[in-house]
């Protein structure tokens, strides 16, 4: 199983779903193996592709969520903010926003391993 952001919401795509193809939203996409694994990975949004037996995910970025940088995600959105309260001519305001999106996303992304880490626990 599949599970990814898309722009309308979550989505959970099984073995055998209909093909589909969205857009998603710069955060998680976890892979649910039939063993019980899960993998999660941070995606910078782009496109989702649903065929009978494969699921394609297109984004510019994929990290390993446990690969994610913390610091580096807050250090982005401090930045990410500072650029929209600016709002200078040289800067671009939905480039800023995206950035801001993206960080908030990752951010986001590491709360939810590191909420799992305890459970496991």
């Amino acid at each position: 199983m599949v599970v990814a952001v898309g722009e309308n919401g979550e989505l959970g795509i099984a073995p055998g779903h209909a093909p589909l193809m969205t857009t998603l939203k710069p955060g998680p996409v976890r892979v649910l193996m039939k063993d019980g694994v899960e993998t999660v990975f941070f995606a910078a949004g782009g496109i989702l592709e649903v065929m009978p037996h494969l699921v394609t995910v297109l984004t510019d970025s994929a990290i390993r969520a446990a690969d994610l940088d913390d610091a580096a995600a807050k250090l982005a959105k401090e930045e990410a903010e500072r650029e929209l309260a600016e709002r200078t001519i040289t800067m671009e305001f939905t480039e800023a926003q995206a950035k801001l999106a993206k960080a908030l996303a990752e951010l986001q992304a590491m709360e939810r391993l590191r909420k799992k880490a305890r459970v496991k626990r």
